[in-house]
């Protein structure tokens, strides 16, 4: 029986959700602290350096890209004038290149075909994935790990193929098939993220 098969045991919303919320909680506190260190520097470096952070995913980690997308290009740099903005391009966001891409070259290549376009020497691959293995993430990290190119990963269960291929990942290491725990501790980064530069870049409080 996984985690989640104990916590559905519980037969009321209330005990239900306490259960859930301290799953998630645990969860939270075993994620490495040296990997969010360095995924946060990597994405720092990419800033000051004005290259693209590409962001892939599937389903609910196709949200997370989206989100992610309006948290660190907008979110972040309500703050002080003058400061670089991060550049991110979320590749799950148009359903026209999308739809064409998988119709012409098959479903596992939509985000590699938008790479050929975009990608430039130095820019940054974040894939999002709970299991690690979706072919199409997995072919676009190989395809910028082949230009020289970074990738960083927020993973799940086991880390999966992607796990092996990503320069830093942050995995919530979960049993498999427990998506929604992982999708909401990927959130959860996004967030903490996002507020942690939001905070290093406020604007001085008047005097």
């Amino acid at each position: 029986m996984n985690n989640l098969e104990k916590i559905k045991e519980n037969k009321d919303i209330a005990s239900f959700s306490k259960a859930y919320f301290s799953y998630v909680g645990e969860l939270l506190q075993t994620l490495d602290r040296n990997a969010i260190t360095d995924f946060m520097n990597v994405l720092e470096e990419s800033r000051l350096a004005r290259r693209t952070i590409f962001i892939a995913g599937n389903g609910g980690s196709a949200a997370t890209a989206s989100h992610m997308g309006v948290d660190f290009g907008s979110a972040v740099f309500k703050a002080r004038a003058g400061e670089l903005p991060f550049c991110v391009y979320p590749l799950t966001d148009s359903t026209p290149m999308i739809t064409a891409t998988g119709n012409d070259f098959g479903y596992e290549h939509v985000f590699t075909k938008q790479l050929e376009i975009q990608y430039r020497d130095g820019d940054i691959l974040l894939v999002i994935s709970a299991s690690g293995n979706s072919q199409n993430v997995v072919n676009a990290a190989e395809w910028v790990r082949a230009r020289g190119g970074k990738v960083l990963g927020l993973l799940g269960f086991d880390g999966g193929k992607l796990r092996g291929i990503c320069d830093v990942a942050i995995t919530a290491e979960t049993p498999k098939g427990e998506y929604g725990p992982v999708e909401d501790i990927h959130m959860i980064l996004d967030h903490m993220f996002t507020l942690w530069m939001h905070l290093k870049f406020a604007v001085p409080a008047a005097q």
